[in-house]
């Protein structure tokens, strides 16, 4: 399976009439926030793959078009916050946001209310275990870890509770975005635990099989 997953910059190599021609074969689209509602509702019609996606710190209130549109969602697009979905075999769960440093903010979050967040999703995730064998295979987000792929300043310093994650659900990948990157050395991908974390900025394709069916002992 293909997947497209886009990040916080639009870029004129996939805003384009050609992309499906570039980017053939794509079976899934992520988003991890901080795009153009438009952007990725262009991406859905013009790869005419479904998307899933969750919000950025710097996606709140309605956006317009240029032609005059209001847009509060991706039309086509799943929204799937503290939420799980299955797609072609593959359990994908998703978080929005950043850490909190404006009071009252929306999508922004300290640990304390990120934790709220995850607790949402843990029922579904041992679901997952009893019925699948595994929790997760894929984790969304904006933001990355703490002390991976972030910085020093609050705005950008990641979440430890995603650090608890990765150690108690074991997703095979988390994919996020929120870390601009501008040099050729800096890590895009760090294996922690037996999570790889890719830090998707602006895009990345990522070519991902489809996991095994569970055993009749799991």
């Amino acid at each position: 399976m293909k997947i497209l997953a886009v990040s916080d910059r639009v870029l004129d190599q996939l805003y384009c009439s050609d992309v499906k021609q570039k980017y053939a074969n794509i079976d899934l689209l992520i988003g991890c926030g901080d795009l153009p509602f438009y952007y990725l509702d262009f991406l859905i019609s013009a790869l005419d793959v479904p998307l899933i996606y969750v919000l950025g710190n710097h996606d709140q209130g309605p956006q317009y078009t240029a032609d005059g549109r209001v847009l509060t969602e991706v039309r086509g697009g799943r929204d799937i916050h503290a939420r799980c979905v299955m797609f072609e075999g593959l359990l994908i769960a998703g978080l929005e946001g950043s850490m909190r440093y404006r009071p009252q903010a929306p999508l922004m979050y300290s640990e304390a209310e990120m934790r709220q967040q995850i607790a949402r999703l843990v029922p579904r995730l041992l679901l997952n275990r009893q019925r699948y064998g595994r929790y997760l295979d894929i984790l969304v987000t904006h933001s990355p870890p703490f002390g991976i792929h972030d910085r020093s300043d609050i705005a950008h310093t990641g979440f430890k509770i995603f650090n608890t994650f990765i150690k108690l659900f074991k997703p095979r990948y988390m994919l996020h975005g929120h870390i601009h990157l501008y040099r050729q050395d800096t890590p895009r991908v760090t294996l922690v635990e037996s999570t790889k974390v890719i830090n998707v900025y602006p895009y990345r394709v990522l070519d991902i099989s489809k996991p095994p069916e569970p055993s009749g002992d799991d």
